[in-house]
């Protein structure tokens, strides 16, 4: 005997479902349902819980064709990033206020920056926010003449840019690690990574200011590779000429780079110290306890709302702030 297929999904109510059930025209209900002046208190009531006993939600795409507006916003992030969730998060918040949808758009090992940004275009967004770390400036200049692009974390010449003033956050790394008594530093670069070479450069800058030795070596923005890059310094490194601190890429890098640690049986913060940056979940772990730099991911968030909202709209720098946990001290006698 053949199987029962299985049941079709109830038909989505319709307006004129609402308007059945409350007893009103169909243009009375769509003057309730769009909070319109024309109907009574005792009509709004009948409609509103018509609405919701059909669980009625307005068909958003007919809306958009007949505006000839979307009000959607694409959003480009990578997969995997912790402040990329928040940052995804903290713009939801804003589209919500300004009346608008945001279609994720996330870009990974199988879908590049391009891609992400062709499908997004091609979904009928006003606007896209996102974090471009590989995409050639030209490139998204080109995309951008057909719709605002602004930029996220990364300084793109030609684009709205909404950034973090980098250097500061990590000139305050350095001068915390100095005030400790810190003469060797290591700093652990981010590749390829958005903002890995502003952070490479304004560590090198800061540790020559404050008169300390600097290293850099190359690793990458995850925990895998950085754990596996100081492990081999350790090897390679005699203890007496190891750094006292490690300034990491980004607070998973760190999290890497704190296992290399303890396996090289290294106390921390006493015999060495270890920064991230970001203040992501990962800095606030027990274990972890990690000295990080915030970023203002509300202000960043409500200026990129803000630049993809406003014609012409504006770039802007945001200041961070070091957060100063139990991974860095001054080392044991």
């Amino acid at each position: 005997m053949p199987e029962a297929s299985a049941q079709r999904p109830a038909k989505r109510p319709t307006l004129a479902d609402v308007a059945r059930a409350s007893g009103v025209s169909v243009a009375l209900a769509s003057i309730v349902l769009r909070e319109a002046e024309g109907a009574s208190e005792e009509s709004r009531a009948r409609v509103k819980q018509a609405a919701a006993d059909l669980g009625y939600r307005p068909d958003s795409r007919a809306r958009s064709l007949r505006s000839s507006r979307s009000r959607t916003l694409g959003l480009a992030l990578a997969l995997g990033e912790p402040l990329h969730a928040e940052l995804a998060d903290a713009l939801y918040a804003e589209a919500d206020a300004h009346g608008f949808e945001i279609i994720l758009g996330a870009t990974g090992k199988h879908r590049d920056e391009r891609r992400v940004l062709n499908t997004l275009i091609d979904a009928g967004v006003e606007a896209v926010i996102g974090v471009f770390p590989e995409l050639p400036a030209s490139q998204l200049a080109q995309i951008s003449k057909q719709l605002p692009v602004i930029s996220l974390l990364r300084k793109v010449k030609g684009l709205l840019s909404i950034i973090t003033d980098e250097a500061a956050g990590i000139d305050q790394l350095v001068s915390h690690l100095a005030q400790l008594g810190h003469t060797r530093l290591l700093h652990l670069d981010g590749g390829s990574a958005v903002a890995a070479k502003q952070r490479r450069d304004a560590f090198l800058a800061s540790a020559a200011k404050a008169d300390i030795e600097a290293r850099v070596i190359a690793a990458g923005p995850d925990d895998a590779t950085a754990f596996e890059v100081l492990r081999g310094y350790f090897e390679q490194t005699p203890p007496a000429e190891r750094a006292t601190a490690v300034v990491a890429f980004n607070d998973r890098a760190a999290l890497g780079a704190r296992q290399a640690i303890d396996l090289a049986g290294l106390a921390v913060p006493g015999q060495i110290s270890v920064t991230g940056y970001d203040d992501s979940e990962f800095s606030r772990l027990a274990h972890a306890d990690l000295t990080s730099v915030r970023q203002d991911v509300a202000a960043l968030a409500q200026a990129a709302m803000q630049a993809a909202l406003e014609a012409p709209g504006t770039s802007s720098t945001h200041a961070p702030q070091i957060v100063v946990r139990g991974s860095t001290g001054r080392l044991m006698a």
